[in-house]
């Protein structure tokens, strides 16, 4: 491991005691949400101004030093791990809502604004913003990994909720993208360049968010299937009829067991869709009862519907608690996650197999997903050290990527592809791969930013 300690030293000359190389600072920042797993980074360091951000990637260009961002640390392909050593650059700090522009419904924050932080900031205004991914990740972390999650089918994800941005480049130089306009039609689209780029090409530093209105009425519902197969059809057959939903989820037999331990609530255990409705009381209440029709054509029952703020909370919740529930099913487990996206005619068939695969590795796990876009989830639990288990998830979770590629899907809706999808990297992209590779090379001809993520190592 190469020793960076004049770069430390540098950069402790520019922020102070914000620079750390204590043991327990290092693990806390060297820690994943799943199974990948690596030795802490070397130090750590809390910028809180653009313009530190500039001098310490300056003093690491300089140094040839690897920098990997931080938010919240909610990822789960070990995007944020110091594979390489380095620093790790905690942008908590930078958390302060610039601006707020409701007449051009748009905010401006720095990276480490949460998502529920800066909802809470928005209630005087009528407006919010939507992206969903259930952690209350950092926004900087949510735009660098291309978040969406439970409403992405209505409002997208942050490809779309992002129009403009700052970002520090590897050797330090800080440039703006996007504007504060609806759209543009000027130049390389360098915001959608940066945004899902998993801090291989720069840090963000700052983002200007497009904001929605509060809709008129808001109702929820979760109904009960038979099998997964009829649950699955029912998306497919509710997003074909042209419904807006605001929300559809799916959660199989396992992720409801898991919150009704986790929660003491009492869901039958059977696949489950949640669902909501966003818009005017009679637009609401006409796509709840045509979504009724066609979930009773496919064998939907049990429906309990939430119509208070509270209750709708509470059913939400559920669904974002289904990752740590499910965890708690076999105490002391590690969880293999993958997440897939395919369109949606070949959705059904996806999950299908998809369980199949869970099954045939003998792994207690669940299946849950954003399947209004075609998007879902694998959990599969395995004991830490039992290379036995890990392997037959891996396995399970190598076929769903293959999979969907086969269909023409993507290996990931979601997550990103950290380190634990680099391998699928060339068969979905082909030729492409390479011009990626040519455009890190051109920002970040050291490969200090995030190395060994995302990219094939170069020769």
């Amino acid at each position: 491991m190469v020793n960076h300690q004049s770069a430390f030293d540098e950069i402790r000359a520019v922020i102070g005691d914000r620079l750390s190389q204590k043991d327990s600072d290092r693990d806390q920042h060297g820690q994943s949400e799943t199974w990948h797993r690596a030795p802490p980074p070397d130090a750590v360091a809390w910028p809180e101004t653009t313009g530190e951000v500039s001098q310490i990637l300056a003093i690491c260009h300089r140094h040839r030093c690897p920098v990997i961002g931080w938010g919240t640390g909610t990822s789960l392909e070990g995007h944020a791990l110091a594979t390489r050593g380095g620093l790790v650059l905690d942008l908590m700090r930078m958390d302060r809502v610039l601006e707020v522009r409701p007449e051009d419904m748009l905010a401006v924050v720095q990276p480490g604004v949460t998502r529920e932080a800066l909802n809470t900031d928005l209630r005087a205004t009528g407006l919010f913003f939507p992206i969903d991914p259930g952690a209350n990740a950092s926004l900087g972390g949510m735009a660098a990994t291309r978040a969406s999650g439970t409403m992405a089918v209505r409002y997208g994800t942050m490809r779309d909720a992002v129009l403009a941005l700052e970002a520090v480049l590897a050797d330090g130089t800080v440039i703006r993208t996007g504007t504060k306009a609806a759209k543009s039609s000027a130049g390389y689209d360098l915001t959608g360049l940066m945004v899902g780029s998993e801090g291989t090409l720069g840090i963000i530093t700052e983002l200007t968010l497009r904001l929605h209105g509060q809709p008129e009425d808001v109702s929820a519902a979760v109904c009960t299937f038979g099998t997964m197969q009829d649950a699955v059809n029912c998306v497919t057959m509710t997003m074909q009829s042209g419904i807006p939903m605001a929300r559809i989820e799916f959660m199989d037999a396992v992720a409801m067991r898991a919150v009704n331990l986790h929660s003491g609530s009492d869901y039958p255990e059977q696949p489950h869709l949640m669902v909501e409705f966003n818009g005017s009381p009679d637009g609401v209440r006409a796509n709840a009862e045509a979504f009724g029709e066609i979930a009773g054509d496919c064998g939907g029952q049990g429906f309990h519907w939430a119509a208070t703020p509270e209750d709708r909370h509470r059913l939400w919740e559920a669904r974002h608690a289904a990752y740590w529930a499910t965890l708690k099913l076999r105490p002391g487990a590690t969880g293999v996650v993958t997440d897939v996206c395919v369109p949606m005619s070949e959705l059904p068939g996806a999950v299908e197999a998809a369980a199949a695969d869970m099954e045939e590795a003998g792994l207690l796990g669940n299946i849950v997903g954003h399947v209004g876009d075609g998007n879902f989830h694998t959990l599969m639990l395995v004991e830490p050290g039992n290379e036995a288990e890990l392997s037959r998830a891996k396995k399970a979770a190598d076929a769903m990527a293959r999979r969907a590629l086969e269909v023409g899907g993507t290996v990931s809706g979601e997550h990103g592809i950290g380190i634990g999808k680099r391998g699928f990297m060339a068969s979905q992209h082909g030729a492409a791969l390479s011009v990626m590779g040519a455009i890190k090379s051109a920002l970040d001809p050291h490969d200090i930013l995030n190395p060994g993520k995302m990219l094939p190592d170069r020769n």
